[in-house]
């Protein structure tokens, strides 16, 4: 598809935050992107103060920050004078509970009012916060707090009996588990404390202690191919690129009502879902309720917002029901829409102009960098189907791997090979907990290998190709093999198991499991149904695979490591390739 959707910044209802993108990278730099914020009184920078503290010590105090829509109608305002007292107790209950600076404080809920007390909470003491998906399973819950050797615990009465409670022995160095009520009615699970009660009993006054830019703030984990998540670690000078990029990419203005749709357990949720908009100063929506296209039509109509951020999921399932649906309500105050977690495909970006008269702005980031690296800006032309251009202080390219193992930077336009970026941003993750040899291989000749494959045109836009690992991507969400194929290996009945994904019009690709079986097991719809089952109840329904073939053996190296590749190919119906390493059966 050659179309190009062309913009007239003249005509924008808002002037963008960046007219030109060749001026706005001449003249770029991270040190003025630093001096757009306040930094702590007495030096340092956390990104708490600057989301919240800086706005309620100022104009903005009684400003709305966070409209919270619950799923059964409830709505909850608070002003950034009232999230400043909610988050200064919720640090003050963590003084009092003697957990300490550089602790890990886990938080495992739906889009509730005391998640954002919590992580804001948890950065004020100096904590590392960690956000966790709420749909996942018991197991992948139990991974992440155990690799982060977490000391703290946010959740939900419902959350912890059906997910926590039976493994929490498991769990060693987590020491207080602090719950909210789903139902006003809800018992206090044994070995749990009251939230709600603790914030009411706690000062709502705090003094955030010296942080130095480089102190840790946020574990975000992330799947790979082989052995367990990885969880990356980011520093409070990531709010300088939370801060900038929703300038530059989302347009974001002080004014403005902002909607981010992804869920806090996902980093998106996190840097733009939490941080990013109260950084500008920002009105933020929450959402309560999963995804209902109707809702969501309604929520954007009714509180008025001006900038949305979505998913590619979404989107299509938004497109299913078609523009006319939309074309019921008026969106007079939307004037940009953002989508990310994986690529968004042409007729999605043309299918925003059909419903909304807007185009849908396709960015691409990763949990390793923090933040949006390359987007499609308010004032520059979109092509759809590309992800955009760098964002100024972004520099970015496309390397082939070299025989020696180094890597080479491609200059010919069209040419597929790995996306690269140059370190240094302020958002650039720090490490992987506990595993730095992993970390140095992401850095080869200079550069941060994404593990994506691309190709950049002559006007130097960027197109995603593929992954070049078998991480899957299905709904936005990355999904390590690996995990789910433990998963199988658990059960009694399964020898091996590997899994792919598979090209799926809605979810991008969906979850499929190859599994071979011990003797004395039968392949069958009941044992499928069993196994289905079984994966589901540890890993959650966004992990576990939606479909599952029995075979004989699964095809392997000779040295017995399953090849995926191999698996999909022939599901697919494409070239199986190299073959020469295949064990002979």
């Amino acid at each position: 598809m050659n179309e190009v959707i062309r913009k007239n910044v003249a005509d924008a209802k808002t002037p963008p935050n960046m007219m030109e993108y060749a001026v706005a990278r001449a003249r770029f730099s991270w040190e003025d992107a630093r001096r757009a914020l306040d930094g702590l009184p007495g030096g340092g920078l956390n990104i708490a103060h600057e989301a919240v503290d800086r706005h309620a010590g100022g104009a903005r105090a009684q400003h709305l920050a966070l409209r919270w829509l619950g799923r059964n109608g409830g709505v909850r305002d608070f002003t950034y004078a009232d999230l400043s007292a909610w988050t200064s107790r919720f640090a003050n209950m963590l003084e009092e509970l003697a957990v300490g600076p550089g602790e890990r404080v886990f938080v495992l809920a739906e889009r509730i009012p005391e998640l954002y007390f919590a992580v804001f909470g948890g950065l004020k003491r100096r904590c590392v916060v960690s956000p966790l998906f709420s749909a996942f399973g018991p197991e992948p819950i139990a991974t992440r707090v155990a690799i982060g050797e977490g000391r703290v615990l946010v959740t939900t009465t419902g959350l912890y009996r059906k997910k926590i409670a039976a493994l929490r022995s498991r769990l060693p160095t987590l020491k207080h588990v602090l719950v909210v009520r789903d139902e006003p009615d809800d018992s206090i699970p044994e070995g749990a404390l009251d939230l709600v009660a603790l914030l009411g009993g706690a000062s709502a006054t705090y003094r955030i202690g010296p942080t130095d830019p480089q102190d840790r703030a946020l574990l975000h984990f992330t799947s790979g191919t082989t052995g367990k998540p990885k969880g990356a670690i980011h520093v409070h000078e990531a709010v300088v690129a939370h801060h900038a990029t929703a300038r530059l990419a989302l347009d974001l203005h002080a004014e403005d009502v902002f909607w981010c749709t992804a869920d806090p357990g996902w980093v998106t949720g996190t840097s733009y879902g939490i941080i990013a908009p109260l950084t500008i100063g920002a009105t933020m929506i929450v959402d309560e309720a999963d995804f209902d296209a109707e809702r969501w039509y309604d929520t954007l109509a009714r509180e008025k917002v001006n900038v949305w951020y979505t998913a590619p999921t979404a989107v299509r399932m938004m497109m299913k029901g078609g523009a006319e649906t939309v074309h019921r309500r008026t969106f007079p105050e939307l004037r940009f829409i953002a989508s990310v977690g994986e690529p968004l495909n042409p007729q999605a970006v043309l299918w925003g102009m059909d419903a909304f008269g807007l185009p849908i702005h396709d960015n691409w980031w990763q949990t390793e960098t923090g933040g949006i690296m390359v987007a499609n800006f308010a004032s520059m032309d979109i092509r759809p189907g590309s992800m955009g251009r760098p964002l100024p202080g972004i520099e970015a390219t496309v390397v082939e791997h070299l025989a020696d193992g180094g890597v080479r930077p491609i200059d010919a336009p069209g040419v597929e090979g790995e996306l690269a970026l140059k370190p240094g941003w302020p958002s650039m993750f720090r490490g992987y907990l506990n595993e730095e040899e992993r970390y140095r291989k992401c850095f080869v000749g200079g550069w941060y290998l994404s593990g994506d494959l691309a190709k950049r045109d002559a006007d130097g836009y960027y197109w995603f190709v593929g992954r070049a690992d078998d991480v899957i991507k299905s709904s936005g969400h990355l999904i390590g093999p690996f995990e789910v194929e433990s998963a199988f290996m658990a059960h009694p009945a399964v020898a091996e198991a590997g899994v792919i994904g598979k090209p799926d019009p809605v979810a991008g690709e969906l979850v499929k499991a190859f599994v071979a079986l011990k003797p004395g097991y039968a392949p069958g719809e009941a044992l499928r149904r069993e196994l289905l089952a079984f994966v589901r109840k540890r890993l959650g329904t966004a992990v576990a695979p939606k479909e599952i073939d029995f075979l004989p053996s699964l095809p392997k190296t000779r040295s017995g490591k399953i090849m995926r590749r191999l698996l999909k190919a022939r599901e697919l119906g494409l070239p199986e390739g190299d073959i020469s390493t295949l064990e002979s059966s």
